[in-house]
């Protein structure tokens, strides 16, 4: 579905945050680590979506699939620019219509649209095409387009630790992005183009926050553990970005799980 109304366009913002930790010292107290057998997944996926779309819900289903895979971090962001045609998406927010705009910005696109996914940051499909979402990760990973930087997390009681790997002969500079979710959520729409539906909607994001830069090498970032535990899940991605401040590729990522 695309909109039907001009919209503005909007810089890649990020609130930026001193947590950025160096080496590799041992923690006191005893370190858990989050499934530490998938320190590369698949790749990452991106659902642009909409509770006020009625193309939306069954990309919304698929991706209740995806969400449940240890294998791919699936990340939904509501947009906000369909409230208008009568119901007010509960999940969406003005950045996340911001990060798809930049996104468009990014793939050098004249619009937006839902249902979106954006695939490690490289390109779009159809976010309600099973074909084209699986497709493009099997063949990103194939090409060497997927999560080619380990990113391991660690905590302890009272801190997360961020093991960002080594890039090799690979790109060089990036940024360490958190995401922050929400658990699954069932909302019953009232109004506009899905009245009377119920939908279970994943991993609704509610924040974006960098925490660091990421040059190439094996870095340790920290965050503390009472950011992570009031929020209703989190990710990290490590995601490139370009001098114009637009997304880049995404090099690597894992869920930070709560205790």
């Amino acid at each position: 579905m695309a909109p039907r109304q001009p919209l503005r366009l909007a810089a890649f913002a990020l609130a930026f945050s001193a947590l950025a930790g160096t080496g590799f010292a041992e923690e006191s107290g005893t370190t858990q680590t989050d499934n530490p057998q998938i320190d590369r997944p698949l790749g990452v996926v991106e659902l642009f979506t909409s509770q006020g779309c009625n193309s939306c819900p069954p990309a919304d289903a698929f991706f209740a699939e995806l969400a449940a895979k240890d294998n791919v971090v699936a990340l939904a962001y509501h947009v906000n620019y369909w409230d208008y045609l009568g119901w007010q998406d509960t999940l969406s927010s003005k950045d996340n219509t911001d990060r798809q705009y930049d996104y468009m910005r990014a793939f050098g696109t004249r619009s937006v649209y839902t249902p979106q996914a954006v695939i490690n940051g490289r390109s779009h499909v159809n976010g309600a095409s099973r074909k084209e979402v699986d497709g493009a990760l099997a063949r990103m990973e194939k090409s060497g387009e997927g999560m080619r930087v380990s990113v391991k997390v660690s905590r302890t009681s009272d801190r997360v630790m961020i093991d960002a790997g080594d890039a090799g002969s690979g790109p060089s500079d990036a940024h360490v992005v958190i995401v922050y979710f929400e658990p699954p959520q069932t909302v019953t729409i009232a109004k506009g183009e899905n009245t009377g539906r119920s939908m279970t909607y994943w991993n609704a994001v509610t924040g974006i926050q960098t925490a660091g830069m990421w040059h190439g090498k094996a870095q340790r970032y920290e965050l503390p553990m009472t950011e992570i535990a009031k929020k209703g899940g989190c990710a990290v991605l490590l995601q490139s970005v370009g001098k114009d401040g637009l997304p880049g590729p995404i090099l690597g990522a894992a869920f930070i799980h709560k205790p």
